[in-house]
């Protein structure tokens, strides 16, 4: 799973170290495993040993992602599994790494990761694709010219990959977690008398629509053009009907209400 990506390139670079310009190795001066020859086709194409000292870890990653692990579709791969084939595929090209997984599985060899390979990978269990890999890829390396020089070295690495990944095998491949949105809260706000009697009595709608009254009985009043003593008659007579109906309903209310809210 690709959520092994970082953890399977540790131990990757643990194993192939630093600095290396050995006569022997066919691959040429290295770099955190990144070889000469790579750097300049995939970073700078007229690098030179002191470029290839000073690549930079976000450039070995990219390298070992792109061209390593994307190619032999180490995301698709079961846990444990992708990491025994994406180091195979660091040490001795990703094409024999997956023409190697292919046979333990029994996909036609043709080197891509298809959707059958990947059906029959996961249909087997995962420590004994690791376990057949593994073997394979000692039984190719002892039959290389260069195993009396590297033999102990590679013993040693295909050693650590089997432990580490039948260790990851032995986990579960769970999904990421679901993020589920926390539920707004609504503030709160303390019940007053006002709120108390707009909520359970109708009485503030009255109230309103009968100050409502006033306010157009003024208006009319001034709108015919009648006398300002006429009109402050005519609108005390409203105001007093109004206290009238709704004044005794509503005193005995709010005087309830606070009883409540005491």
């Amino acid at each position: 799973m690709d959520r092994n990506f970082a953890r399977a390139l540790a131990l990757v670079l643990k194993h192939e170290g630093l600095w290396s310009d050995h006569p022997q190795d066919k691959g040429g001066p290295t770099m955190k495993g990144v070889t000469l020859a790579n750097f300049r086709r995939y970073v700078k194409p007229n690098a030179t040993k002191e470029d290839l000292k000073k690549i930079t870890d976000e450039q070995v990653a990219t390298i070992y992602r792109r061209f390593y692990w994307d190619a032999v579709r180490g995301s698709d791969l079961p846990g444990g599994i992708d990491y025994a084939v994406f180091d195979m595929a660091v040490n001795s090209g990703p094409d024999r790494a997956i023409k190697y997984l292919q046979a333990v599985v029994g996909a036609k060899q043709d080197g891509r990761i298809g959707p059958d390979t990947l059906a029959k990978t996961r249909a087997m269990m995962r420590a004994t694709v690791i376990n057949s890999l593994c073997d394979k890829r000692m039984a190719f390396l002892k039959r290389l010219k260069t195993w009396p020089t590297f033999g102990k070295g590679w013993t040693s690495r295909v050693s650590g990959v089997r432990a580490e990944a039948l260790k990851m095998a032995a986990q579960p491949d769970t999904p990421p977690p679901v993020v589920v949105e926390k539920e707004v809260q609504k503030e709160v706000v303390p019940e007053t008398v006002e709120t108390k009697v707009k909520k359970e009595t109708g009485l503030w709608g009255w109230l309103t629509t009968g100050f409502g009254g006033v306010g157009a009985a003024v208006a009319w009043l001034r709108d015919s053009q009648v006398s300002d003593i006429a009109a402050f008659g005519g609108v005390a007579i409203v105001g007093l009907l109004i206290l009238t109906f709704l004044g005794p309903r509503l005193a005995a209310s709010i005087r309830k209400i606070r009883e409540e809210l005491a």
